[in-house]
């Protein structure tokens, strides 16, 4: 189920320490045998901190053109500003947000005429994906694909729409993986995160049940790559991104500019 504005799971307990570094240890202590090198928790610190905070922005915390408030962050995630700003300048690379000079970050705005281009690229992109992923699968990377579809669809029936999404997102990941071409990852990865927060928003539109809709096109997507139809599962990903594409623009067109669902915080 989607969450309550300004809700994130498990958004009010700090990040856990990463493995062998006990809580009230001294900096750079170790935890027995086990224990990593100071290094490694600061990189599995880093991870943890970047993939919730994407998932915070991406599931619509924070609306397009909110300012991002890092004191909050912090507070709300137990961390110091270091490892947010860190993370934002990653957010920033794969497009998220925009980083602004002395005056902190904003959520990146993203106007009508680009989500349509943008969207047209995804969908070139995923459609050759699926035309050669249909060349080159092997049955075990299929198998995971259609045990991910399972996990989604159990996700859509409980409304359960960040399990969803998730799942949603590695399946076509997977597909991309499975075109074993290095410039079509490339390509693809350089506008996903661009693009994350506008195809999670999709599945929210209020005129139609998108929600819906794109469960039944993963039904024919499976389907299709089940069989190894390429040119069939090329048209399917391509449609499926241009219905996304709408869905996705009307949401964006929807939220007021500067709109923060968190709102009296100074960075």
């Amino acid at each position: 189920m989607t969450r309550p504005e300004g809700e994130s799971e498990g958004a009010d307990s700090p990040i856990p320490l990463p493995a062998g570094h006990a809580a009230g240890s001294p900096a750079g202590s170790v935890a027995g045998p086990a224990a990593k090198p100071r290094e490694n928790l600061v990189h599995s610190l880093h991870d943890e901190v970047l993939a919730r905070l994407r998932e915070f922005i991406v599931e619509g915390n924070l609306g397009p053109g909110a300012r991002v408030p890092e004191r909050l962050l912090c507070e709300r995630f137990g961390i110091s500003r270091t490892p947010l700003r860190e993370a934002l300048k990653v957010l920033a690379s794969e497009g998220l947000i925009d980083l602004l000079p002395n005056r902190g970050a904003r959520v990146r705005r993203i106007g009508e005429r680009e989500i349509v281009e943008l969207f047209d690229v995804m969908g070139g992109l995923e459609a050759l994906a699926g035309r050669l992923a249909c060349e080159r699968i092997s049955d075990e990377a299929y198998a995971a694909i259609e045990r991910l579809h399972h996990d989604m669809y159990g996700h859509y029936l409980r409304r359960d729409l960040h399990g969803y999404f998730t799942c949603n997102q590695a399946i076509h990941d997977r597909i991309v993986q499975a075109a074993d071409n290095a410039p079509l990852s490339a390509a693809y990865a350089s506008f996903a995160g661009r693009l994350r927060r506008a195809r999670y928003s999709a599945n929210l539109d209020a005129n139609r049940d998108r929600w819906g809709e794109a469960m039944r096109e993963h039904e024919e997507i499976l389907d299709a790559l089940r069989r190894r139809a390429g040119a069939e599962l090329s048209d399917i990903l391509f449609r499926h991104l241009r219905n996304k594409r709408k869905a996705a623009a009307d949401r964006e067109a929807a939220v007021p500019a500067l709109g923060e669902i968190v709102a009296g915080e100074s960075a």
